[in-house]
């Protein structure tokens, strides 16, 4: 399983997934805002076109999507933001990817730092591990509504590079150049989603035993929890038990 729907799905048995649900809407509006910096055409800018894909995946309302847009080019107030990577490593020397959307650095750098520091990592410098990640498409669909003969032949002839079974959920991936092609072409095809982003997508996973994927889980969670950070990545492959 990949290690970013997997920690997902945890969240998802534990509840958290509603709990946030809110927050899924603000995160979706400011990768929008931050992609219209380079442009607020969708059809010069591959970016904008990732994001608006993923923000429909998550039935953001279409007059938000347009106000991010207008907040990113500068047309209205509340696009300053700055995108930022943060790299460290969890408990078991697990490697963890932060992405943040900010509007003031120093205050989100030492509130992560402090969060490393108190669950019992370490912030590192950048590159330290961001070389383990690779920044790709991520798809996933509810399991139960497609077998895997049919999932692999919609995935794989819209331009897919795979199909993984992740327990609840078939995981597609793709190059972040053909995310919005294979989004489009699945969506065409009837294909209900349950979410669609572009994420830091990790090339090996280190397994952990349980009580080490606790400590991980914390560590992630609080990070997860502040309002800068947009997502958490790690290279952990965590027991199949977790959550439950």
């Amino acid at each position: 399983m990949s290690g970013h729907s997997k920690w997902a799905n945890i969240q998802h048995r534990k509840g958290r997934q509603d709990e946030k649900r809110g927050k899924v809407f603000t995160k979706a509006a400011k990768e929008i805002i931050i992609a219209a910096k380079g442009g607020g055409d969708p059809a010069g800018n591959s970016r904008l076109r990732a994001a608006i894909a993923a923000a429909k995946a998550v039935n953001l309302p279409k007059d938000r999507i347009e106000a991010a847009i207008r907040k990113g080019t500068g047309e209205d107030a509340g696009g300053d933001l700055t995108e930022c990577f943060y790299e460290g490593y969890g408990p078991g020397g697990i490697a963890i990817m932060i992405e943040v959307a900010t509007d003031n650095k120093n205050r989100i750098v030492a509130e992560v730092r402090h969060l490393f520091t108190k669950h019992g990592g370490s912030l590192g410098e950048n590159g330290s591990v961001g070389w383990m990640f690779d920044r790709k498409g991520v798809i996933t669909i509810d399991r139960a509504a497609y077998d895997e003969d049919k999932m692999m032949e919609l995935a794989l002839e819209a331009g897919a590079d795979d199909v993984i079974d992740d327990e609840d959920v078939w995981t597609i991936q793709t190059n972040m150049e053909d995310f919005t092609t294979v989004r489009d072409a699945l969506e065409a095809s009837g294909v209900a989603m349950q979410s669609a982003e572009l994420a830091m997508v990790p090339q090996n996973l280190v397994a952990v035993d349980k009580t080490v994927a606790e400590k991980v889980l914390r560590l992630m969670e609080a990070l997860d929890d502040n309002d800068d950070v947009q997502n958490v990545y790690s290279n952990a492959d965590f027991p199949e038990d977790m959550g439950e």
